[in-house]
């Protein structure tokens, strides 16, 4: 029988095949074992495959018994019906931060987390990061900067998307940004729940019954992003469509700080990072911005946890958490 959480990994379609996934059990998490940082819980097994027919890499104890699935196989890993099908995101950092919440968060004392499948493929998720990054100089060459087939991308997506149905997911997440850009595309034909990162945060601050900072003026959210999510404008419309006024920075803003905060960051000028990220945030919320969605992998661990402006932030990672687990728990009451 299988425990409450497993993943498995597989190779992708188009692109050299080289994934890896995450399992949690309890409440554990761990990675490959080439990061001593995690430790490899004994209820839990990673499963991993490479491009050629090598037997998988298996660690289980001697009481967990294992069956291997593929994406032609019709037999599903989990059966509960909150099983969450992940899709990982451009940053590693960011997918185990939202599985580590998943599982915090929905756990309750002598229970267990929620059932969930997670698929990650660094090459896909290269080509996304060179394309979020493409209008960075310093940050991307432009000889690494590949002109990318976006149907292509959406195929292998959609093939990630159908492979965790297939594996039992009766609600699909992705705790990417970037990817969100094909979001309508990806989730076409899903016949199971495919959450909208941007509609949980719109949904999610809707929900707060704030009050507009300027008296007559209409709820305004701003929004600090890359260049590529904004020009997507995903959640602009979503926003929108919640009735709130969406600010955004202006091109002065982005060019002398965002795209100067997320340089610094990426060589270790943490000191520099965080005062241009200061900087961005400040411009937004004397606009009587109500909260800044800070809707970029490079810019959330920017600020330490206990810097004041980030209470006037929303990390749309912990939006989809939180949607997640309100999914879920509907689920239970239906049942």
């Amino acid at each position: 029988m299988f425990d409450r959480g497993f993943t498995v990994s597989f190779p992708t379609l188009n692109y050299p095949a080289r994934t890896f996934g995450f399992v949690s059990t309890h409440g554990a998490l761990y990675r490959r074992r080439s990061n001593p940082d995690f430790a490899v819980p004994p209820s839990s097994v990673l499963f991993q495959t490479e491009e050629s027919d090598n037997l998988p890499e298996l660690r289980k104890n001697q009481n967990l018994n294992l069956a291997s699935a593929s994406c032609g196989s019709s037999a599903s890993i989990l059966s509960q019906a909150d099983s969450v099908g992940i899709i990982g995101g451009v940053s590693v950092g960011s997918t185990l931060d939202f599985v580590r919440k998943l599982v915090n968060w929905s756990s309750k004392v002598g229970e267990n987390c929620l059932p969930f499948v997670l698929c990650s493929d660094p090459v896909l998720y290269q080509e996304l990061l060179s394309h979020e990054r493409s209008s960075f100089p310093s940050i991307s060459r432009q000889s690494e900067v590949s002109k990318m087939d976006h149907k292509l991308i959406v195929d292998n997506l959609r093939q990630k998307r159908v492979f965790l149905e297939k594996s039992g997911a009766r609600c699909i997440v992705m705790p990417c940004h970037i990817s969100h850009s094909w979001h309508d595309d990806i989730s076409h034909g899903c016949p199971v729940s495919f959450l909208n990162m941007a509609e949980c945060v719109a949904k999610e601050l809707s929900e707060m019954k704030m009050k507009p900072l300027e008296a007559g003026s209409p709820l305004r959210i701003g929004v600090l992003t890359t260049s590529a999510i904004l020009e997507a404008g995903f959640y602009q419309e979503k926003l929108e469509n919640e009735g709130f006024e969406v600010v955004l920075p202006d091109k002065a803003t982005m060019a002398h700080t965002i795209v100067p905060a997320i340089e610094a960051s990426n060589r270790d000028d943490m000191e520099g990072a965080r005062n241009l990220l200061r900087i961005a945030l400040q411009v937004l919320l004397v606009r009587a911005v109500n909260t800044v969605v800070l809707a970029s992998d490079d810019l959330r661990d920017i600020l330490p946890q206990d810097d004041p402006l980030l209470k006037k932030c929303i990390d749309p990672v912990d939006a989809l958490a939180r949607s997640t687990i309100k999914w879920a728990k509907a689920v239970e009451r239906r049942s």
